[in-house]
């Protein structure tokens, strides 16, 4: 047996004081003769003898009350003994589940919780005993490892320390599903788990379809201990949402981001600052004031000054949570952008080349479409197509845009309009109906209509954005193209047809044209709009960003891998050593998911020194809102699943030991030693009315 509150057995010695007492109140009795009532001296000596044997039997119940009250109060427990079912000689499995997801960095007046987990955490392992095992499971774990619990507790411990904060979210729900498959495979009798989380609402469970019937594995020798963190008023903006504007990047050019800054605290903040970076460098900034739960929109503008990958980062000051504080996109700027033009006399590409021909960092390359069978088309950013006989293999032109290749289709002079129809619905973008008009019938002519100035091909063509005009062209002969729901019409002519539409696919973008680049079709290539709008759509076809498309951390990476040249890939991760991934390891050698994304940050992805492809890792939003489960809602969350064990709610700021160490090892045996001594006071009560009854009959 062992006792919980020792000092308090200093009381026993109150026990000496019935005996004290007893000791000053003993008497002498008197002698006193009678001549004639001698035959009562036997029956006298005979209730004396009684009366002394109660006086013994009172001052033994005294002392055993006091003894028994005293233990009482140090709180005995049974160690070595089984009671309902129970023994501390029993061995015992553990899993102690520790919430590493950021909100756990909120700092309080003794460290983060997750600091304050982890120390807690470790002192657990001293109340084990020699032969217990025990496992530890993160709840944003994203190894993948199999978890075994182990008698080693230094192991145990080192991990602990290891352990770090996670950008990833994971679900506290899967650990404890996790811990259920681990405590389901132990044989030892005891079973506990130990969860350490702020029981933040969003990382509990998703949604209760993911809640299953956890009864079978959980029974009733299964104890579950959570622990409370105190919870203050902290201050926390994060950084909801951060996009880049433009759809153009060319070097010299601005370029505009958009952040949007929520204030998760329940006080207002002013005058925080919120700063742009490119590359690392801060390009831009600007002072914020929220109020409580507040959202507010930033717009940053800078010069774009780099080619080739440039990360962009927006970042607020220190607060009480740091890991929402950042946010990151990454956009591509080609430092040379390769231009193919395939057509079938020089003559149809001729106002093509003259408009592009003295663009700074672009290459023309001119083929006829009698070799484009023969071509890599991987090797160019941008394709031209005017005309669409001699074109056989679709099947390429469809790779080169799923792979984020940009194709401009231009019917040649001499083109069907039944070829172009047949070239277009194999490429499943708008058909060309009919033909209107005439060539070289200047008289009859159309002309735009509509035009959507909102589209980024006409970003920085107009000096004032609210004197955006363009004079039209004259169009003698045209096919008439309906989108049909398939793509966007940029440009359309008087008769609602498509002049200019765009189609998207994947990570690449078609033009489509519908009169051909030749003054017998129109004056088009004349008119001044017609160089800056080529040149446009080059860059706009070249520019890659994966802004629109960000990975939140712990999501896979969907990474396009078809430009690999070399036996392997290297994977450049933010603040990580570099991942090298074997091409002979993977089954499809165009794309892989890449999963191990639980830091915030650009992830980049090479052949040699080629980059094949690169994603922005970001947080999910909902792990900095500051809502958390009561006690009573995390044992409702448990009565979901099911959970039959017994459970205990601890203070991570208390002694947490006594309570784990008395649930471990047997039941205080403290209420039944109040009931004893309730036993012997009414047994002490019943004695001494007998004996003073004994002694008026004496006297």
């Amino acid at each position: 047996m062992t006792f919980l509150n020792p000092a308090i057995l200093f009381g026993l010695i109150a026990a000496a004081i019935p005996v004290l007492i007893h000791l000053l109140n003993l008497k002498k009795l008197k002698r006193v003769e009678f001549s004639t009532l001698s035959f009562l001296k036997e029956l006298q000596k005979t209730k004396i003898k009684r009366i002394k044997l109660k006086q013994w039997i009172l001052l033994a119940l005294r002392i055993l009350i006091i003894l028994l009250l005293v233990t009482a109060f140090a709180r005995p427990t049974v160690k070595n003994i089984s009671i309902g079912g129970s023994s501390s000689a029993a061995k015992t499995t553990a899993v102690i589940i520790i919430d590493n997801s950021f909100s756990m960095s909120l700092i309080s007046e003794r460290g983060s919780y997750f600091n304050m987990a982890k120390a807690a955490a470790k002192s657990l392992l001293n109340n084990f005993q020699e032969g217990d095992e025990a496992a530890l499971i993160l709840t944003s774990d994203l190894s993948g490892d199999e978890i075994k619990p182990s008698t080693n507790l230094s192991l145990i411990q080192k991990q602990i320390d290891d352990a770090s904060i996670s950008d990833f979210s994971g679900m506290l729900n899967d650990a404890l599903i996790k811990a259920a498959k681990i405590l389901s495979e132990s044989k030892n009798f005891n079973k506990e788990i130990y969860i350490f989380s702020d029981l933040q609402k969003t990382g509990v469970y998703t949604s209760k379809n993911e809640l299953f019937d956890l009864s079978k594995i959980f029974d009733l020798r299964t104890r579950l201990y959570y622990f409370d963190f105190t919870k203050k008023n902290f201050t926390n903006l994060a950084v909801a949402d951060f996009t880049v504007d433009n759809q153009i990047f060319e070097k010299g050019s601005t370029i505009s981001f958009t952040s949007a800054v929520t204030n998760y605290s329940l006080q207002t903040v002013n005058n925080t600052i919120a700063s742009l970076y490119l590359n690392g460098k801060r390009r831009a900034q600007q002072a914020v004031n929220l109020n409580a739960g507040e959202t507010q929109k930033i717009t940053f503008e800078t010069t774009l000054e780099q080619t080739g990958l440039v990360e962009a980062e927006v970042q607020l000051e220190d607060d009480d949570i740091l890991n929402d504080n950042k946010r990151f996109t990454a956009i591509f700027v080609p430092e040379k952008i390769n231009v193919l033009i395939l057509a079938q006399n020089q003559e149809d590409s001729r106002f093509i080349r003259l408009a592009l021909s003295g663009v700074e960092n672009v290459s023309v390359t001119e083929k006829n479409s009698s070799q484009s069978n023969s071509l890599d088309y991987l090797k160019y950013d941008v394709v031209f197509i005017i005309g669409t006989e001699g074109i056989a293999d679709i099947e390429k032109i469809n790779s080169f845009i799923q792979n984020g290749g940009g194709v401009v289709i231009f019917p040649s002079a001499q083109n069907s309009l039944e070829s172009y129809k047949s070239f277009c619905e194999r490429l499943n973008i708008g058909l060309p109906l009919t033909a209107a008009g005439n060539l070289n019938s200047y008289n009859n002519s159309t002309s735009f209509d509509r035009i959507n100035f909102e589209h980024p091909l006409f970003s920085g063509l107009f000096q004032e954005s609210r004197k955006r005009q363009i004079n039209s062209p004259e169009i003698y002969y045209y096919f008439k193209i309906d989108p049909q729901g398939k793509g966007n019409t940029i440009i359309s002519l008087i008769d609602n047809s498509a002049f200019l539409s765009e189609y998207k696919f994947f990570n690449g973008k078609i033009v489509l044209f519908n009169c051909a680049p030749a003054l017998g079709w129109t004056n088009f290539p004349l008119k001044s709009i017609f160089p800056p709008l080529i040149n446009k759509i080059v860059f706009y076809l070249s520019s890659k960003t994966k802004a629109q498309s960000q990975v939140i951390a712990g999501q896979p990476i969907a990474v396009d891998i078809r430009g690999n040249i070399l036996p392997q890939i290297k994977v450049v991760k933010p603040n990580s050593p570099e991942e090298i991934i074997n091409m002979d390891s993977l089954r499809n050698k165009n794309f892989i998911n890449y999963r191990k994304t639980d830091t915030d940050g650009i992830y980049k992805f090479y052949s040699g020194s080629k980059l094949l492809d690169f994603a922005a890792v970001n947080f999910d939003p909902r792990e900095s809102i500051n809502k958390y489960l009561t006690n009573s809602e995390f044992e409702d969350y448990l009565k979901e699943i099911k959970f039959s064990g017994r459970v205990f709610n601890l203070s991570i700021d208390g002694d947490f030991s006594k309570s784990i160490y008395q649930s471990r090892f047997g039941s205080e045996l403290w209420k039944y030693f109040i009931i004893a001594a309730l036993v012997a006071a009414l047994t002490e009560m019943l004695v001494s009315k007998s004996s003073k009854k004994d002694m008026a009959e004496v006297g």
